[in-house]
């Protein structure tokens, strides 16, 4: 076998990145729900080379110009399969730019090797991907009746956002409980609102209502605060907002702060840092789920091609896809019975309609 001498140069394969475009646009969900922001990522290889990212980012157009040179300046020129490289870039300090800029790059190298990403992430473990949508804790009735709807439809797992306050979050609890029964799990976001005192009364009282998990309760990001609720009640506990890469996932495990940890594909800054930190959940034996947030399609893409590679992510990762009004993508996503399937074609499996992406640009 020839051996590579130390300080001998290794041709790589290039793929210089030549174009690079910032597009902030509006996401809107059915019911009622505010729009959200994302930024869409289009990056072009020298030799023509197109490939996607997303992720949500609250940029406005004049501050997005003003920050896209630097952007620019940094990222044109490199080799887009350098990722690692990438990854180390000031300009790219912000996680969720970080993550749509390295979805774009994972999208051209996946394009380049004529394949979908999950076969160069482990394979094609899984075909569809089932799904969490999200609820809104503040109407209990409505939020009943678009859980009823929702388990018609085939999705078995409902995460309810918490209103912050206790009585309100509970009877919305109750409610989807009497209209769903058990066909469907139901996890209930406490988005860091409660105190310790109020997160532990809400836990008595949840103790009674089978919820799935109970997401981010505590006002702080302390873990050993999440550790010592964990010992005051049966709720099993979920961490998100307080995970940023794989040592974080780490310090959960030897904290013992939670049973389950959801990988927000954003937070993290990419689909490296969340299969990273996927592994070493799974070595603890920790439940692991991965949350992309409101998609105009891309970001989508790319929780299923993580998903569909990676065994330990199996139970309903969180995706709002279904709840959009409409894409920008040329051929929606095929939902069935609650699932997306994995997209087949190269690279995230998807193309961008930019006909489609010119009326969601944010103004």
């Amino acid at each position: 076998m020839k051996k590579i001498m130390p300080g001998r140069s290794i041709s790589t394969p290039a793929m210089q990145l030549a174009e690079l475009e910032l597009f902030p646009a509006r996401v809107s969900l059915v019911g009622g729900r505010e729009p959200s922001r994302s930024l869409i990522v289009r990056m072009v290889t020298d030799d023509g080379l197109e490939g996607w990212g997303e992720a949500p980012i609250d940029w406005g157009p004049e501050e997005l110009m003003g920050r896209a040179s630097a952007i620019r300046a940094a990222v044109l020129g490199r080799n887009a399969f350098d990722i690692e490289e990438l990854l180390t870039l000031d300009a790219l300090r912000h996680a969720p730019l970080r993550c749509a800029v390295e979805m774009a790059a994972w999208d051209l190298i996946g394009r380049r090797a004529n394949m979908p990403l999950c076969y160069l992430f482990g394979g094609c473990y899984r075909r569809r991907v089932p799904l969490a949508l999200r609820l809104e804790a503040d109407h209990p009735r409505r939020a009943a009746k678009l859980a009823d709807e929702m388990a018609q439809q085939g999705f078995h797992a409902q995460v309810l956002t918490s209103t912050g306050v206790p009585d309100t979050d509970l009877a919305a609890v109750r409610a989807i409980r009497e209209a769903v029964g058990d066909r469907a799990e139901l996890r209930l976001d406490g988005s860091e609102r409660f105190t310790m005192e109020a997160a532990r009364d809400l836990c008595t009282e949840l103790e009674f209502d089978s919820i799935e998990f109970l997401i981010d309760p505590l006002n702080t990001r302390q873990l050993h605060a999440a550790a010592a609720l964990g010992r005051q009640t049966t709720v099993p506990l979920a961490l998100a907002r307080s995970v940023a890469g794989p040592a974080d996932v780490l310090t959960v495990v030897r904290s013992g702060a939670a049973r389950f940890v959801v990988l927000r594909l954003p937070d993290l800054g990419g689909m490296l840092a969340v299969r990273k930190s996927a592994e070493v959940a799974e070595a603890a034996g920790l439940k692991t789920l991965v949350c992309t947030g409101p998609s105009l399609g891309i970001a989508a893409a790319a929780m299923l091609q993580l998903a569909a590679a990676m065994p330990v992510l199996d139970g309903c990762n969180e995706c709002a896809y279904p709840q959009l009004h409409d894409d920008i993508l040329t051929e929606r996503l095929e939902l069935v019975d609650g699932m997306l399937t994995v997209p087949q074609a190269p690279g995230l499996g998807i193309t961008v309609d930019r006909a489609k992406l010119e009326p969601y640009q944010a103004a």
